[in-house]
């Protein structure tokens, strides 16, 4: 018998009752926010608590009170965070968080999703701004309010949601003692650059709330009578973060692009079990700009040192998760197919015993909808994945084992291929967790529980379509099968509606959204006192003038086919004419692509690639 819910906790009789009086308990909010015309009051709302963080609006200095210093006057408002402050053309703004909803519970550690934010300016006027300004202002604000809309912002105001539960198992009493934004892993606090002036000093450090950006799902369910909490988290670096065609590879630092690190958790009775894996882009300097094909031909640079980066890159990889097992999953032929061969290439040129590369070329072995042939590749790295092993440790906190490595899986975007991959070999290690712990017969298979195993597919459906939102734009391709476990002509369909929208969005909105992530992490600055606005890009004649001729010269052509001349061969000249002007514009058009598609205007192109 298999069951599952979500946001319920069954782990034990006594915690089932422990939870039922949680959920009676009445909801507490953590923040009170009085605002007046000098300043801002941020008051802490624990019991017992007597702090309060001011923040000049003239000075921008930040001080600590209590409580009796707030205002009688002061406006206030509930808020459950600070996410930070950010600088722009009119100054400096605060960024809180007011709406949250309750993911699950974490070892009793609640979990929230941030769904709505303000941005309040600490000017109490725009006068000093000339028009210009007041414009660029306003796109700045549209910028960060679109980052702020992207679903998939997390927090805990207990529990340090950067790091899997392997790295807090080996770390000091004194880490433990660290402020939540002090400890946490900086890959993974999108709200860093936000935080810099409360960072800055430790006292403060309480009301400064490190947040995370990607997926996260939790699950109480039981198997044989069973219960266990299982939970999916992934984890998206904020470091050489993007959108798909605009962030590509690696950057000096080595760090890749569109990287994520996803854990899967398991809790029962007490012990803890944890699969790490994590996906990036192919770790060499490359680039994929939109040019209004369809899918524009990646370039490999060709002056650029691979070998520094890529070594930077597994050198850090190393240190953090150990062992590496390299699945890449892109085509062997074609535009991906100089991909696959210099990331084969430097694998062997680096000639470390700590990396394993693995090539498997997706679409050639599960075309036709052949999508049982992926259990090639699981049966390929089947002992690799025995010899990485997993985390876990017992109701007494003794470490059982250690995960001595992981996947890096990798697609071209590091989405929807990527995602099936990760989501098969995360079963086999939930197989093998269920099966030491108790949970699962001996001869019993994952997939013979119907209740979980619709729980399990679509929590990694969601979390595919999570990720690609955040770095394509739409819901990720192929979950039909990460849903259903196979291939269907519905499912195809959607992929092709979603393939249309993510073309009209990486050529024609990616820009701005590139921009946005850009100023968003402090990768760009605003500077009030800059003469020459970076959002005043003048366009050249023929951005207006060729979409104008094609468009009346198609016109004109269907014109003539509907209204028809005295004789045929005036008709046929006047439609050739017109088809000829339409068509040859279009050529020149999508010659001269990389004029017409919404590029960054914040970071240089030298920054990016």
């Amino acid at each position: 018998m298999t069951s599952c819910q979500r946001g319920t906790k069954f782990t034990s009789p006594d915690l089932k009752k422990q939870k039922l009086c949680i959920l009676k308990r009445k909801e507490v909010w953590p923040f009170k926010w009085h605002i007046t015309p000098e300043k801002f009051y941020v008051e802490a709302c624990d019991d017992g608590a007597d702090d309060v963080l001011i923040i000049d609006r003239v000075s921008t200095e930040v001080t600590l009170a209590v409580k009796k210093d707030i205002p009688p006057s002061a406006v206030t408002r509930p808020i459950f965070g600070i996410l930070g402050t950010i600088h722009l053309v009119a100054g400096n703004y605060l960024i809180v968080i007011t709406k949250k909803t309750k993911i699950g519970e974490f070892f009793n550690h609640v979990i929230w999703k941030a769904t709505d934010f303000d941005v309040l300016s600490y000017k109490k006027t725009m006068l000093h701004l000339t028009d210009i300004q007041l414009q660029d202002n306003k796109t700045f604000l549209g910028m960060i309010n679109h980052v702020l809309s992207v679903d998939g912002f997390y927090f805990s105001t207990t529990y340090d949601l950067t790091h899997t539960l392997q790295r807090l198992s080996n770390t000091s009493p004194e880490f433990q003692e660290m402020s939540l934004l002090e400890r946490a892993d900086q890959r993974f606090v999108w709200n860093c650059h936000l935080l810099r002036e409360l960072s800055a000093q430790p006292e403060v450090h309480r009301f400064a709330l490190p947040v995370l950006h990607g997926f996260i799902t939790m699950h109480s369910c039981s198997i044989n009578g069973k219960y266990f909490d299982w939970i999916l988290i992934s984890r998206r670096s904020c470091f050489r973060a993007g959108v798909r065609y605009y962030v590509r590879g690696i950057d000096s630092e080595g760090h890749a692009a569109n990287f994520v690190e996803t854990e899967q958790i398991v809790h029962y009775n007490g012990s803890q079990a944890s699969f790490v894996q994590t996906r990036g882009s192919i770790p060499v300097f490359w680039s994929q700009r939109p040019n209004l094909k369809y899918k524009p031909r990646p370039q490999i640079n060709k002056v650029a040192n691979h070998m520094d980066g890529f070594q930077r890159h597994f050198d850090s990889q190393v240190i953090i998760y150990g062992k590496q097992v390299i699945i890449n999953l892109v085509n062997q032929k074609g535009s991906e197919k100089p991909l696959e061969q210099a990331f084969a290439t430097m694998v062997s040129s680096l000639a470390s015993g700590m990396i394993r590369y693995v090539a498997f070329d997706f679409h050639k072995e599960c075309k036709n909808m052949r999508w049982d042939r992926l259990g090639i590749l699981l049966d390929q790295v089947a002992e690799m994945q025995d010899e990485l092993s997993y985390f876990l440790v017992d109701a007494s906190g003794n470490v059982l084992t250690n995960q001595e490595g992981v996947f890096r899986s990798n697609c071209m975007d590091c989405l929807d291929r990527t995602n099936v991959i990760q989501s098969l070999l995360a079963r086999r290690s939930l197989q093998a967790q269920l099966q030491r712990l108790g949970v699962l017969h001996v001869g019993q298979k994952i997939e013979e529980q119907d209740e979980f195993e619709k729980i399990y597919k679509n929590a990694w459906a969601d979390n595919a379509n999570a990720c690609a939102k955040q770095y394509a734009g739409t819901g990720a391709l192929k979950t039909d099968f990460t849903r259903t476990g196979k291939r269907t002509q519905l499912g195809l369909i959607k992929d092709g509606w979603n393939s249309l929208i993510r073309y009209y969005k990486n050529n024609f909105s990616d820009g701005f959204r590139q921009d946005s992530i850009d100023l968003f992490l402090g990768n760009y600055s605003v500077d009030e006192l800059e003469s020459h606005s970076p959002l005043s890009v003048p366009r050249d004649l023929k951005f207006l003038a060729l979409p104008i001729i094609m468009v009346v010269a198609f016109s004109m052509c269907i014109i003539c086919l509907l209204m028809a001349g005295d004789t045929w061969t005036e008709t046929l000249a006047y439609v050739l004419f017109w088809g000829v002007a339409s068509v040859g514009t279009f050529l020149i058009i999508l010659y001269n692509g990389k004029d017409f598609v919404d590029a960054p205007r914040l970071v240089q192109k030298e920054k990016i690639d």
